[in-house]
């Protein structure tokens, strides 16, 4: 069985996931990453070396996110991705809905052909047209006809799905599609200067932790929580992929200048590094500035100098006071 677990994490915290997979790993080696609040975790092996079925591994990995994290979740079970995925969509928080290979059908029979996975609005007015409008529809009628309607391989895809079948992998150790981190305030801050420092603390953290993984992110998330714990979200796309964090803390500084919070009370600041791809694969636009070929050379060895001394070791100067 395949578990799909969506911790309960509010927008500030999305930081912990690290340490919640870590949790589910202790149960099952095959854990898929989903940023920002999900993971699919494989306990097929699981059940055979604990002795105990998906439901009974799910509310032990409750328990324990509960215990280690303090963080709830809600668990979808079932003998495929896709269906994990859809049960846990319907659970109540705090609990685990599992739905068997033999419950596949049935649970599918009712479901909107959009609940599929792969199945867009376009497809969905699509199949709707011509009266496909359940998963139950799309599994009873001839796969030519499917293939007619959407084209042969986007046809055989959602028949496929229709009846429950799902090809994807639970592929553990999968490249992180995005990085977080947050700082919350000891007292609600009005102070411009200290939200500042916070967003350079920030984008100097996402920074080194990317150039470690040897990634490099395309878009910039930023959330603020307020006094009254609500939260405002913007996010800008970057001029180029990058993992240089003066060029993180520039846009993190541009996100915070556009949301005018003059006169707020500022609980916490997160940032989330999003759409992360390998370094290797990404360009960088030559310049001829000298300041920023130097910053990246000091940033290089600020570095190898956190990796031999730890992660204080180097830190800005408006940091260090």
């Amino acid at each position: 069985m395949i578990l799909y677990v969506r911790f309960l994490l509010s927008p500030m915290y999305e930081a912990a996931l690290p340490a919640l997979l870590a949790v589910a790993e202790d149960i099952s080696p095959v854990v898929q990453a989903l940023p920002p609040d999900a993971a699919l975790v494989d306990v097929r092996g699981a059940e055979r070396y604990f002795g105990r079925d998906a439901a009974q591994l799910a509310s032990l990995l409750r328990v324990r996110a509960l215990a280690h994290c303090g963080v709830d979740c809600v668990i979808g079970a079932g003998p495929v991705p896709m269906i994990a995925r859809m049960a846990a969509r319907e659970a109540v928080p705090g609990t685990t809905l599992v739905v068997t290979e033999e419950e596949t059908a049935a649970f599918l029979d009712g479901r909107p052909v959009a609940a599929l996975d792969g199945v867009g609005p376009v497809t969905a007015r699509t199949l709707c047209a011509y009266g496909l409008d359940s998963a139950g529809r799309v599994a009873g009628a001839p796969l030519a006809v499917i293939q007619r309607i959407l084209g042969a391989r986007a046809g055989r895809e959602v028949w496929e799905r229709a009846r429950g079948i799902d090809r994807t992998a639970v592929v553990p150790n999968a490249l992180s599609r995005s990085m977080a981190a947050e700082r919350s305030f000891g007292l609600d801050e009005l102070d411009q200067i200290e939200h500042r420092r916070a967003l350079l603390s920030l984008a100097e953290e996402l920074g080194s932790r990317m150039r470690g993984e040897r990634q490099v992110c395309r878009s910039l998330t930023l959330t603020v929580r307020y006094a009254d714990r609500s939260t405002t979200t913007r996010t800008r796309t970057l001029r180029e992929p990058t993992a240089h964090s003066a060029a993180l803390a520039d846009t993190a500084y541009a996100l915070h200048e556009a949301l005018g919070l003059q006169r707020a009370r500022v609980r916490g600041l997160s940032l989330r590094a999003e759409d992360l791809t390998p370094a290797e694969r990404a360009a960088r636009q030559l310049t001829f500035d000298p300041a920023d070929e130097r910053a990246r050379r000091i940033e290089e060895v600020a570095d190898r100098a956190r990796a031999k001394f730890g992660p204080g070791a180097v830190v800005p100067g408006s940091l260090a006071a």
